[in-house]
C-alpha cells in the first residue's frame, strides 16, 4: 500500500515525520528509535515485531489527523464546489503526467505540431472567468521536471488558454518541491477549508477524490500551498525560460 506524506517538523528533511498509509485508518510514524533502557522497561505488552519512536508533540497536533479516513468518491462530487466556493480554488499537480491530457482530442494534434494555445471556450473556462469577474481566485502550482516530460510540456502549450479565462498557473521544479517537503499528492483546497485530495492508478488515471475538512489535512494542505506559491513562476516567464533552452 502507497504511504501519504502528511507533514514533518523537522527543518532539516530528515525525521520525524508523518504518513498516512492509504487504504488505512493507520498512520506511519518515522523518528528516533526509543533507546532509553528505563523507559523501554516501563513498556507494556510488548510483541517482538514492535519498536518505539519518539516524536514531538507538536508534530501530532499539527498533522495527525483527527477524524476518520475519507471515502473515495467520484471526482464528480466535487464539481459544484468550483462555483459555490467564496474566496480561492487552489490545486497541486505533481504527476509527471495525466491520462485524461494523453486522452484529449488535443493530444495528437500537439504531437503533431500544431498550436493548442488558443483553445475554444468549454464550460471550465466559461466558469473561472465568471468566478474570477465576480472576485474569486483560480490558482495552480504545477510541479515539472527538468527536463519537462511531454505531459508537462503539453499542459505548457495549452496554459495559456486557461490563464486567458483567468486561472493563474505557476510552475515550480521538483527538485525544489523535494527541498521544500512539498506532498507528492495532487489536491484541490477551497477557501483554505475543504480538501479534495486525488487517488490515480498507475497509469494516471483519476479513480477519485478524498474529500475532507479534517483541520490537520487542511492546515497542511494550506503550508503546502503557500510553500508551493512563494517559490513558483508564473506561466509565461516560466515558458521564456523553457523556450530559452531549448
Amino acid at each position: 500500500m502507497a504511504l501519504r506524506f502528511l507533514g514533518t517538523t523537522s527543518d532539516d528533511g530528515d525525521c520525524p515525520t508523518l504518513y498516512e498509509i492509504d487504504g488505512t485508518d493507520e498512520i506511519l510514524v518515522q523518528g528516533d528509535r526509543e533507546t532509553d533502557p528505563q523507559h523501554l522497561v516501563q513498556l507494556r505488552d510488548v510483541k517482538p515485531s514492535e519498536t518505539f519512536v519518539r516524536v514531538p508533540r507538536s508534530l501530532l497536533t499539527r498533522y495527525a489527523p483527527r477524524s476518520a479516513a475519507p471515502e473515495l468518491q467520484p471526482f464528480a462530487s466535487i464539481s459544484h464546489l468550483f462555483r459555490e466556493f467564496r474566496h480561492t480554488a487552489f490545486r497541486l499537480e505533481t504527476r509527471r503526467g495525466y491520462a485524461s491530457d494523453r486522452q484529449a482530442p488535443l493530444w495528437p494534434k500537439w504531437l503533431a505540431g500544431e498550436d493548442v494555445a488558443a483553445e475554444p471556450a468549454n464550460a471550465w473556462r466559461q466558469n473561472v472567468r465568471a468566478q474570477v469577474e465576480n472576485g474569486k481566485r483560480f490558482e495552480r502550482v504545477r510541479l515539472v521536471d527538468e527536463p519537462l516530460t511531454q505531459g508537462q510540456q503539453f499542459l505548457l502549450a495549452r496554459a495559456p488558454s486557461n490563464v486567458d479565462a483567468g486561472e493563474d498557473i505557476r510552475h515550480l521544479p521538483r527538485s525544489e518541491a523535494q527541498a521544500l517537503r512539498l506532498p507528492d499528492h495532487d489536491f484541490w483546497l477551497f477557501d483554505s477549508k475543504i480538501m479534495a485530495r486525488f487517488a490515480f492508478d498507475e497509469d494516471d488515471t483519476t479513480l477519485g477524490v478524498y474529500v475532507t475538512e479534517d483541520p490537520a489535512e487542511v492546515l497542511a494542505a494550506c503550508q503546502a500551498r503557500d510553500a508551493a506559491w512563494h517559490h513558483a513562476v508564473p506561466t509565461a516567464e516560466f515558458a521564456k525560460r523553457v523556450a530559452s533552452t531549448v
